[in-house]
């Protein structure tokens, strides 16, 4: 009797991940909840394929590897419309961050109750070349302080131990004598 020949198969959670890692799309920025994003969405009319944009606010984020979805808020004509979407899905043809707000929650539900300047986001703004600049030249000094307190304590410890190995030798001489 011949012996068969074992194909090695991916067997249950591993095929899951493996089919689920090939459709997770790589080339999405990172977005959070309060940032406003402009979505550009395949939509389908009869046999036409076209490209719709969405701005609005993300209200939250739910889920995670290829099931991950947010959900986009924006008020048309007076109107708070609220559209959800899967992160990793062919109908996205293009994320673009605009701005960034600072946000305390995770999920911005209280928005639907909020109109007009109220429904404002307070934006974080990115840092210019000269801020950074700055930013790094304040670490780089506050780390070479932090340098220049090490090594005087070190000469701090230095000067206290030969001190005291003197005044040992000191002491071992008299009871020598």
């Amino acid at each position: 009797m011949a012996e068969k020949e074992t194909v090695a198969k991916p067997a249950g959670r591993a095929l899951l991940l493996a089919v689920e890692n090939a459709q997770i799309r790589q080339d999405l920025p990172e977005i959070r909840s309060g940032d406003t994003v402009r979505l550009q969405v395949k939509v389908v009319e009869g046999n036409r394929e076209r490209l719709q944009p969405f701005e609005g606010v993300v209200m939250r984020l739910r889920g995670g590897g290829v099931n991950r979805n947010f959900t986009v808020r924006r008020i048309t004509h007076g109107v708070g419309v609220e559209r959800t979407f899967l992160l990793h899905s062919p109908r996205i043809e293009k994320i673009e961050v605009l701005r960034h707000a600072r946000v305390r929650r995770q999920q911005l539900y209280y928005l639907r109750g909020l109109t007009g300047k109220a429904a404002r986001l307070k934006e974080v703004r990115p840092m210019s070349a000269k801020e950074v600049a700055a930013k790094e030249a304040a670490q780089a000094a506050k780390a070479a302080a932090k340098e220049a307190a090490i090594k005087e304590a070190a000469i701090k410890e230095a000067a206290a131990q030969a001190a005291e190995a003197e005044v040992e030798m000191e002491s071992s001489e008299e009871t020598e004598d």
